[in-house]
């Protein structure tokens, strides 16, 4: 009783929070752009939907509940709110957009484990879907290089701009976002004991790379992407990059590292 009063509860909160996703699309038929709000805002309502509807099958803990409905309330937030329209303008406000996805969403989504979930409701789909994913997360530097050649082809001039200028590659470039960046995050985190070396490495190169991207938007001398986008704002999105980006994965590292010597210890 206690989860179907939450799921009950969790199905208003999430509608009034797509509302205005959902309300963004006057006429989704002949609106192109307003369509792809619409799928967007589909696609995360089936991934919230189908993750209650396991519920029911396989129980999971209170607090993976909790990190889940926290992590997609945090998506509506970040993908259709104030933020997502301050950042076409602002490469500052594109940036938080970005590292919420890639380590706030993203390993939020690892840590609350909803496969259990999704496979209890459809096991023959779920399977499908992420097995392939899974065999990638099995080797952490293949997951990081994957993840890293996204995070720099998306930051690219040309994909950039074209990712602010039409509203269906800018869906895409969320869900190569957000997918990559999950595939990280549970090589990482959910790596096993002998794993944890490539681990610890994956989080290091991803640590150095991200902050070298960083740097290179901070200390740019013009604009990358266009008169029309500030170099102030390019110069800060490189230092919220740089500084504040590092952060999770430096707290991830000390984590393994935490983990990796209890476990040393217990096999003494």
């Amino acid at each position: 009783m206690y989860l179907i009063r939450l799921l009950q509860t969790s199905a208003v909160g999430m509608g009034l929070m797509l509302w205005p996703a959902l309300a963004a699309a006057h006429n989704p038929l002949t609106e192109p752009g307003e369509a792809a709000v619409l799928t967007g805002a589909a696609l995360l309502a089936i991934v919230w939907v189908s993750y209650w509807l396991g519920c029911l099958k396989q129980c999971p803990s209170k607090r993976d509940w909790w990190l889940f409905n926290i992590a997609n309330a945090l998506s509506v937030v970040t993908l259709f709110g104030p933020l997502d329209d301050w950042a076409e303008t602002n490469s500052a406000a594109h940036m938080v957009q970005h590292m919420l996805m890639m380590v706030a969403i993203a390993p939020l989504w690892v840590i609350a484990r909803p496969l259990p979930q999704w496979y209890a409701l459809q096991p023959t789909l779920a399977g499908l879907v992420f097995k392939p994913l899974l065999l990638i997360a099995r080797r952490p530097m293949l997951a990081t290089l994957i993840h890293g050649g996204i995070l720099w082809l998306w930051h690219t001039p040309v994909l950039y701009v074209l990712a602010l200028e039409n509203l269906w590659w800018h869906l895409f470039e969320h869900l190569c976002f957000l997918v990559s960046a999950g595939v990280f995050w549970w090589s990482v985190l959910r790596s096993q004991h002998n794993n944890t070396p490539p681990a610890l490495l994956a989080l290091l190169v991803t640590l150095m790379h991200t902050g070298f991207l960083g740097a290179l938007l901070t200390f740019s001398e013009s604009s990358w992407y266009g008169e029309s986008r500030l170099l102030q704002h390019q110069q800060l999105a490189g230092l919220l990059m740089w500084v504040l980006g590092g952060v999770p994965y430096v707290t991830a590292a000390f984590y393994l590292g935490w983990r990796w010597f209890n476990r040393a210890e217990k096999h003494q």
